[in-house]
C-alpha cells in the first residue's frame, strides 16, 4: 500500500490519513454517525448495503414525518375546490418551489413537472421536442447523446426514429474533440437540436463536465457539425443523489430525476424540470384530466391551461407522493446539512475504498480487482461515490459477477451486477463489441440475467456506491470480504478435477415411450452418451409420468443387499438414501420407499412458506426454515410439521382444490404457479415459530400440468416436464464419491471439518446414489433405477443454500467457497 496506508491499510486511523483534501467525513452535528445509523436505519444491522446508485434508504424520521402529516390533515384531490383539496393543491406548489431551492434555482426560470421517474420525464422530452423531420424544406433535427448512458436515454431514439428524425450516438472521447464553432453562416440556423449526456454515469460514476451545457447551448462547443440551435438535456438521475446540482449557474433545459435517488422514499415519482426559456416550444397531443382550460367533446376544439406544470401532468397526480418530498427534503437537511456534505462524505469513502482495493495483490503480483474507470479518484468533482469492477483470479481470468454476488450475499452484503442498464459503458469499459453482444443474445444471456461469462469473457461487472449514511465499517468489511474470499489460503485452492467442455445432445424419441414402471429400485443402468459437463448434483426427470389416481401404487423400495447392473467393469452402482421435501426450503424427509408421482417424487415440495406479501420465503432470507421439519403420514394422510420449542401441527394431504379454497398465483424462480392458502392455524405456528409474519400455501393440482413447465434440453423440443415448487427439476440427484472428494478439498479450510451425512444433507438432493468414481455422473445421460427410467436434464446451479447447515441453521461461507474455487465452474 502507497503513503498513509502501507502499515495497516483497513484501520480507521488509516482511512482519516488518506481522505482527500477538503473531503470530511460524517456530518460534524454532534452525533456521531454510528448513533445517526443506530437510529434512522435501525433494519441496517449485520447489513452492508452498497446499492445507493440503485436506491438510497429512506430514514426512520421521514417515514415517522410523513405518517404523522397524514394523520393530522386532509388531503383531497388537488382538482376539486373544496377545502381539502385546496390544501392538497397549496402543499404540491409548496413542494415545487422547495425542490427549485434545492437545485438553487426559481420558478422564474424553471418549471417543475412531476412525472412516475426519469425514464417518463425522458419520455417526455422525447415526445413534446419541436423536432424537424428529414424530408421538410428546413435542415433537419438530430438527437445526440453520450454513449455512456443510461437505456431510457438511449431509447429516446425509438420515438425520433418513428418521427424521422436520425440520432447519432457520441463516444466520451468525441465530445472532447468536437469541434470548438460553427462557420458564421450557419450559426444563425434555428433548427433545433437536442444533445443529452450524464451528469454522472451510473457505470462508473466519471462526473461529466457540467461546463458542457452552456458551451453547447453558445456554439462554443458542437456534438456533431449540424446548422442549427443546440439544447442541453442533463441526466441528473445518478448526479444529484450525492451531489449539489446548481441551475443558476449550469442551466440545462431539461433535468429528469427520480427522488427515490435522493431519499428511499417515495418510489415512482420523478419530475422533468423545465428550462422556461424553452417550455414554449415544447408540443403535446394528448392531454388528459386536469391539463385543458377548455375543450369540446363533439368537435376538435382544445385549449391547454396556461401553466406549463399542469399542461402536461397528465390526470391527478401522485399528490400524497408528493407530499412526501417535503418530508424528505427538511430529513435529508437536518441529518446531513445539506448536499455537499454528502458529496464530502461518500467520495471520502469511495476514494478510500478504491485505493485499498486497487492495490490488492496476489502472491504472484497479479491484481485481484479489474476497475472500470476514467478517474484515478482524487477529485469529487470529476468522480462520484461508485466503483466498477470484476475479481480477477491469480491468472487474470475474470470470475463471474453471479459468483461474487453469491458469496457477497453471504456475508450479508448488497451489490449490484451486470450491465446497469448502461450498454454503451459496459460494452467501453469491458471492451464488448457489437458482435458480441449481438452473440451473446442468440447464446441466451439478457440483460439482468446470471450468466456472467461467455466463452470465458464477462458479460458485466460488479458495482458498489456509497450513500449519505454509509460508514467507514460498510467499506471495511466490503475490503474484508474480498481480502478473505480471494487472498485467504489462495495458494491452497486446487480445482477437483479438469472441467470438460460443454456439450449439448439430443435424445431420440425412441427412448421416452416404454412400458409402465412399478417400482423405483436401487439397480443403475448408465448410458454412456455424453449430455455434458453435469456437476456432482445433477437433474433428473423420470420419463414416464403416470396417471395421478394411480401414483401411491408406484414404489421406491431401496435394498442394500441388491446387486445392480452397471456400466463400471461390474462394481455396483447403488441408491443409498432417498430424500423429499414437502415443503420448500424445510428439513428433509427421509424415506426408504415411496410413491411416485407426475411430478417426481409424491409431495416433493408441494407447499412453501411465503412472507406478509406472499413472496416465497427460502433458507436464503430465513436459515431457520431448515428447522422446521414436516413428515408425510400416507395412511392418516395427514402431514405433521414439527420444531423445537413448539406442539407438533398436522395439515391434511387432501387437496382442497375446487372447495373453499382460493386460489392465487405466486412466483418460484421465475415459474409461475397457481397456489391455495392452508389456513390461519398453520400460518400462526410458522409466524411464531420464525419469528415473523408468513403463511404456508399449496400448488393447486387442477393447475400443475399448465402454470409450471419446463422445456427441457434433453428431451425432444416438444417436451414438457410438469414441476411442482422446485427450482428447475422433477429430481436432484448426488453421488457420495463426489462429496467425499469435496469433503477432501475442504477439510483442510475448515476448523471443524464436516461429517459426510452433513455435507450430502446441505445439497438437499432427492436421490443419493454410490458410484465408484467421483464425478463419473457427470457422463451420464440417462438413468434406470428398477424399471423407472430417468433422462438427465442438465447441471444444477450451485446455490448459496450449501452453506447452510441443515441441522442448525447456522451458515459457513467456507463451504461455497471451497466448492466455487474447486469446481471452477457453476
Amino acid at each position: 500500500m502507497p503513503g498513509a496506508m502501507a502499515g495497516q491499510p483497513l484501520s480507521f486511523r488509516a482511512f482519516l490519513d488518506a481522505r482527500p483534501a477538503g473531503c470530511e467525513y460524517g456530518y460534524g452535528n454532534g452525533e456521531g454517525l454510528s448513533a445517526l445509523r443506530d437510529r434512522e436505519f435501525p433494519r441496517l444491522r449485520g447489513i452492508t448495503y452498497l446499492d445507493h446508485a440503485g436506491s438510497a434508504l429512506f430514514p426512520e424520521s421521514l417515514l415517522k414525518a410523513f405518517t404523522d402529516d397524514l394523520r393530522n390533515n386532509i388531503y383531497g384531490n388537488p382538482h376539486s375546490q373544496n377545502i381539502s383539496s385546496k390544501l392538497t393543491y397549496d402543499t404540491i406548489e409548496h413542494v415545487r418551489y422547495r425542490i427549485l431551492q434545492h437545485f438553487h434555482t426559481t420558478a422564474e426560470d424553471y418549471t417543475v413537472i412531476f412525472t412516475s421517474g426519469c425514464t417518463a420525464a425522458l419520455k417526455l422530452v422525447a415526445e413534446s421536442f419541436p423536432w424537424i423531420p428529414e424530408g421538410t424544406k428546413q435542415p433537419s433535427s438530430r438527437f445526440c447523446y453520450l454513449t455512456d448512458s443510461h437505456t431510457s436515454v438511449v431509447g429516446m431514439r425509438g420515438i425520433t426514429a418513428s418521427i424521422n428524425v436520425l440520432s447519432v450516438p457520441i463516444k466520451p472521447k468525441e465530445i472532447l474533440l468536437a469541434k470548438s464553432r460553427l462557420p458564421a453562416e450557419e450559426q444563425n440556423c434555428a433548427t433545433p437540436h437536442l444533445f443529452s449526456y450524464p451528469a454522472q454515469s451510473n457505470f462508473s460514476g466519471t462526473k461529466y463536465p457540467l461546463s458542457w451545457i452552456q458551451d453547447i447551448k453558445s456554439g462554443r462547443l458542437c456534438p456533431i457539425e449540424q446548422p442549427g440551435k443546440w439544447f442541453v438535456l442533463l441526466d441528473a438521475a445518478s448526479y444529484v443523489s450525492s451531489s449539489p446540482l446548481d441551475l443558476g449557474v449550469h442551466q440545462a433545459d431539461f433535468i429528469p430525476i427520480s427522488f427515490y435517488k435522493i431519499f428511499g422514499f417515495p418510489t415512482g415519482l420523478g419530475a422533468l424540470l423545465v428550462n422556461n426559456r424553452i417550455a414554449p416550444l415544447l408540443r403535446k397531443t394528448y392531454f388528459g384530466g386536469g391539463t385543458a382550460a377548455a375543450y369540446l367533446a363533439g368537435e376538435d376544439f382544445y385549449f391547454p391551461r396556461k401553466s406549463i406544470a399542469e399542461r402536461f401532468e397528465d390526470g391527478t397526480v401522485s399528490f400524497l407522493d408528493i407530499i412526501a418530498l417535503k418530508h424528505g427534503f427538511d430529513v435529508l437537511e437536518k441529518l446531513t446539512g445539506g448536499m455537499e456534505k454528502i458529496k464530502q462524505h461518500t467520495f471520502a469513502l469511495a476514494h478510500y475504498t478504491y485505493t485499498v482495493l486497487s492495490n490488492l495483490k496476489y502472491a504472484n503480483g497479479a491484481p485481484v480487482v479489474r476497475i472500470y474507470s476514467d478517474t484515478d479518484f482524487s477529485n469529487p468533482d470529476a468522480q462520484g461515490p461508485i466503483i466498477n469492477f470484476n475479481v480477477l483470479d491469480e491468472n487474470g481470468q475474470v470470475l463471474g459477477f453471479s459468483q461474487v454476488d453469491s458469496m457477497a450475499s453471504l456475508h450479508n452484503i448488497h451489490v449490484r451486477t451486470g450491465c446497469f442498464c448502461n450498454t454503451g459503458a459496459c460494452q467501453m469499459h469491458l471492451d464488448i463489441s457489437n458482435e458480441e453482444i449481438q452473440r451473446n443474445l442468440q447464446a441466451g444471456h439478457v440483460c439482468g440475467d446470471n450468466i456472467d461469462l461467455v466463452d470465458g469473457r464477462p458479460t458485466g461487472s460488479v458495482r458498489i456506491s456509497f450513500g449519505y449514511m454509509s460508514s467507514f465499517e460498510d467499506a471495511q468489511t466490503f475490503l474484508n470480504f474480498i481480502i478473505a474470499t480471494r487472498l485467504s489460503n489462495s495458494d491452497a485452492e486446487i480445482p477437483l478435477q479438469s472441467v470438460t467442455k460443454l456439450t449439448t445432445e439430443s435424445v431420440p424419441d425412441d427412448h421416452l415411450s416404454f412400458n409402465k414402471a412399478d417400482k423405483l429400485s436401487p439397480t443403475l443402468q448408465i448410458s454412456d452418451r455424453e449430455l455434458g459437463n453435469i456437476p456432482s448434483e445433477a437433474e433428473t426427470t423420470g420419463s414416464w409420468q403416470p396417471p395421478e389416481p394411480e401414483a401411491e401404487s408406484m414404489r421406491a423400495a431401496v435394498s442394500e443387499t441388491a446387486v445392480p447392473m452397471c456400466r463400471k467393469g461390474g462394481k455396483p452402482i447403488t441408491v443409498t438414501k432417498i430424500y423429499l421435501y414437502p415443503i420448500k426450503s424445510c428439513s428433509a424427509f427421509e424415506v426408504t420407499e415411496w410413491p411416485v408421482g407426475n411430478q417426481g417424487l409424491l409431495y416433493d415440495r408441494n407447499w412453501m412458506v411465503v412472507n406478509q406479501n406472499g413472496v416465497c420465503m427460502t433458507q436464503k432470507q430465513e436459515p431457520r426454515l431448515c428447522l422446521v421439519n414436516p413428515s408425510i403420514d400416507l395412511k392418516q394422510k395427514i402431514m405433521v410439521i414439527q420444531a423445537e420449542g413448539m406442539d407438533p401441527i398436522s395439515v391434511p394431504l387432501e387437496d382442497k382444490t375446487g372447495k373453499e379454497a382460493v386460489i392465487c398465483e405466486s412466483k418460484v424462480c421465475s415459474h409461475r404457479v397457481k397456489t391455495y392458502d392452508c389456513g390461519e392455524r398453520i400460518a400462526s405456528w410458522l409466524s411464531t415459530f420464525l419469528g415473523r409474519p408468513c403463511r404456508l400455501i399449496r400448488q393447486s393440482s387442477d393447475m400443475k400440468s399448465k402454470s409450471h413447465q419446463k422445456s427441457t434440453k434433453g428431451l425432444s423440443s416438444a417436451t414438457n416436464i410438469s414441476l411442482s415448487l422446485v427450482n428447475e427439476a422433477q429430481y436432484l440427484l448426488i453421488n457420495v464419491a463426489s462429496i467425499l472428494q469435496l469433503k477432501e478439498h475442504i477439510s483442510a479450510r475448515l476448523k471443524e471439518p464436516s461429517e459426510i451425512e452433513e455435507l450430502i444433507r446441505r445439497f438437499r438432493a432427492n436421490i443419493v446414489i454410490s458410484a465408484p468414481e467421483s464425478f463419473e455422473e457427470e457422463e451420464w445421460a440417462e438413468i434406470s433405477i428398477g424399471a423407472l427410467q430417468f433422462q438427465v436434464v442438465g447441471p444444477c446451479s450451485r446455490c448459496q443454500i450449501i452453506c447452510i447447515d441443515q441441522q442448525s441453521g447456522e451458515r459457513n461461507k467456507e463451504i461455497l467457497q471451497s466448492l466455487s474455487a474447486a469446481r471452477g465452474r457453476k
